[in-house]
């Protein structure tokens, strides 16, 4: 009886051993995961502000303000003033000293239709002030400013050219490790295609720079009898029926022109071919037709034919 008591509180003492042991073990395994999982934490909450500072605003995307983007301005404009070819030494004087140069002159002198028309090229941060100056040159009849953004084409271009620049590298340290005849030409030509493409992808880059640092203003000025182009046209009875003889008289100077030009080949090529012609029918009518002439059939007393005379009956023999 004593045996079997000590064997019962040998088993439970055996058993609170285990589970004392094993919520040891469990705790032990809580606090180092909690341990290893408060550095990564730290290091996922680090990570996430360096893509919100690399992305700002959580577009992912590059977020250019305005002065940081490529925009191509280009203005029209039409000033009439007093003195042309004061406004226009004006103009080239304002252009020059705001940085520009002029791409354009052409200028008529004619009193009664005088007008010079300049193509000034003025940097971009200039633009607006340069517009309003020539605009007080004179009174403006008419302004027209255009924009283009061709951020995303520089963008653009910006990582072809790196792209290509790499593979023309590439091209080049295989060139250098050519071991054949074939294997060089191939590779030459490989190197020469392209640096041809990079190159055509930097006159680009090239040009875009160009339009995006320097804008582009044509300006009119004309004098105060000069007419414009995009005047109204009139309408009504009088202004159609003058448009029509115009008309009519155009067509009718095309029509003797084509005539004048005609009539050297009519004269010399159609006057011998209507005498041959005629030529042709005179000898026709007097040659006598082909085939023997008839003789005249004879004529009776009343003017008509003669009949024949009757046949005669044959004579009989006698028995």
């Amino acid at each position: 009886m004593g045996g079997r008591r000590l064997r019962g509180v040998a088993l439970v003492a055996v058993g609170l051993a285990a589970v004392l042991a094993v919520g040891a073990c469990s705790a032990g395994g809580d606090s180092g995961s909690n341990d290893a999982a408060a550095p990564a934490a730290e290091g996922g909450g680090d990570a996430g502000a360096e893509r919100d500072q690399a992305a700002p605003g959580g577009t992912g995307g590059a977020d250019l303000r305005v002065d940081q983007r490529s925009i191509i301005y280009t203005g029209t404009m039409q000033v009439r003033v007093d003195d042309v070819d004061t406004a226009a030494r004006e103009a080239i004087t304002a252009v020059t000293a705001a940085g520009g140069f002029v791409g354009g002159d052409r200028r008529s002198s004619e009193s009664a239709d005088a007008r010079a028309v300049l193509t000034l090229r003025v940097p971009a941060d200039r633009f607006a002030g340069v517009i309003d100056q020539l605009a007080g040159f004179g009174r403006q009849e008419r302004r027209e400013i255009r924009t283009e953004d061709v951020t995303e084409q520089v963008v653009d271009l910006d990582a072809r050219i790196a792209t290509q620049r790499a593979r023309v590298e590439s091209a080049r340290k295989l060139l250098a490790q050519a071991s054949s005849v074939d294997q060089l030409v191939a590779l030459e030509n490989e190197v020469g295609t392209r640096q041809a493409d990079l190159a055509a992808l930097e006159a680009r880059k090239r040009r875009l720079a160009d339009l995006t640092a320097l804008s582009t203003i044509t300006v009119t000025f004309l004098g105060r009898d000069a007419s414009t182009a995009e005047e109204e046209a009139d309408l009504g009875f009088l202004t159609g029926l003058g448009g029509g003889w115009t008309v009519f008289l155009t067509s009718v100077r095309v029509l003797l022109t084509v005539l004048g030009a005609v009539l050297p080949f009519a004269v010399v090529i159609g006057v011998p071919l209507w005498l041959l012609l005629r030529w042709r029918r005179r000898r026709a009518r007097r040659t006598p037709p082909s085939g023997g002439a008839q003789p005249p059939a004879p004529v009776g007393p009343t003017g008509g034919p003669v009949s024949a005379p009757p046949p005669v009956p044959a004579a009989r023999s006698g028995p």
